[in-house]
């Protein structure tokens, strides 16, 4: 038997490559590919190339109804603390408050006029855990409410999601450098403001900004966002720029 001995050992191994050649293998271990994570398929866009763009691709932004586009008015701090009304807004112009440019309000608008003071299950007070997430832009719980009352009851959203669009519209806008603080009372024109915040924010037009004045002063600066935050012409609201060939620009405390 001895010289079969070779030959069986050598059977008993092919016969047993041939059974481990039909068992399961382990499976792969499978590797995330940086061209599988959903920010590679789907890129998303910064804040700033949102700006940039003058799209809402920076976040899905709650969607309104019922009307046509937006108005995000800008209000000239220093202009409105020097009328009779700051006496009545300490949080706004007392003591040493020295804001800049603050959201007057985001107005649903429709190409001819405007709704207002819509009926709404919400209510008309805006509780202060909302108002607090916007009073650094909006610096008084009463100019809070009386902007839900008139104009955010009539968003088609909810208060919560009204403000969240507020404070989204304010970050989608670049404020020229050169118009943040005024340290010095100075002169300009309506359409130099306008052409500096053009200059600032992409894909802006003239059509689609208005600069209004208060007498002599420079007041809001009013610009048309369609309902997902990105810029559009707005005739009617243009029509009612400021028409002075000079007005002030009082200084920031």
């Amino acid at each position: 038997m001895g010289r079969y001995t070779g030959f069986i050992a050598l059977g008993l191994m092919i016969a047993a490559a041939a059974v481990y050649s039909f068992l399961p293998a382990d499976a792969p271990v499978e590797r995330a590919s940086p061209s599988a994570s959903p920010q590679t398929e789907m890129p998303s866009t910064s804040r700033d190339e949102a700006k940039e763009l003058g799209t809402s691709a920076a976040s899905n932004v709650p969607q309104g109804s019922g009307f046509d586009f937006y108005v995000l008015s800008l209000s000239w701090s220093p202009t409105f603390c020097d009328g009779e009304a700051a006496g009545r807004n300490r949080e706004q112009c007392g003591g040493a408050k020295d804001f800049g440019w603050v959201v007057h309000g985001l107005w649903p608008q429709n190409e001819k006029g405007w709704p207002e003071n819509c009926p709404t299950p919400e209510g008309s007070r805006v509780p202060e855990r909302i108002g607090r997430t916007v009073i650094d832009i909006m610096p008084s719980m009463g100019l809070i409410g009386h902007q839900w009352r008139t104009h955010g009851s009539c968003s088609g959203l909810g208060m919560q999601d009204y403000f969240t669009l507020v404070r989204e519209a304010h970050e989608r806008i670049r404020i020229p450098p050169e118009l943040a603080t005024v340290s010095t009372e100075s002169r300009t024109s309506p359409q130099a403001v306008e052409a500096a915040f053009i200059r600032s924010n992409p894909g802006l037009t003239r059509s689609a900004v208005a600069v209004t004045c208060d007498r002599e002063r420079v007041d809001e600066v009013r610009i048309c966002l369609d309902r997902s935050l990105g810029f559009r012409a707005c005739p009617e609201v243009d029509s009612r720029s400021c028409r002075r060939s000079e007005i002030t620009i009082p200084p920031t405390r």
